[in-house]
């Protein structure tokens, strides 16, 4: 596992999934911090226009450049359709933040030949 997330922390062009202007929430954490490590970062969530003053997509598949890697900061029910997204977007690597997936959104992504990380915050891997 450690080797996948080293692979994924070296990707430069992520997407976060539920990123939020509710600083307290993760979302919101996990886009400021891949921010200011230098990645280029997306922001996803179909309820707002902005994030931190960025452009906000509501689907992954709507972001005009192809990203590397998305981060998961929604419920296992909504996780279903990011993955049907992230195909779509032609997405190779996600990460699952803990309590985003269940055992159904771990098999399908598997079963779309997704490279996934879960049960690891990418805050605690950033430092």
């Amino acid at each position: 596992m450690k080797e996948l997330i080293d692979n994924m922390l070296s990707r430069k062009v992520w997407a976060v999934v539920g990123a939020t202007d509710n600083q307290s929430k993760f979302g919101y954490k996990i886009y400021k911090k891949l921010k200011s490590r230098g990645y280029e970062v997306y922001p996803v969530n179909p309820v707002y226009d902005q994030v931190d003053g960025d452009k906000c997509y509501s689907k992954v598949s709507d972001i005009p450049k192809k990203v590397d890697c998305v981060d998961v900061v929604v419920s296992p029910k909504r996780s279903m359709m990011v993955i049907d997204d992230c195909v779509e977007a032609e997405v190779e690597y996600m990460w699952f933040q803990p309590h985003t997936f269940d055992l159904e959104v771990l098999a399908k992504a598997k079963s779309e030949d997704i490279k996934i990380v879960y049960n690891n915050c990418v805050l605690v891997q950033l430092g």
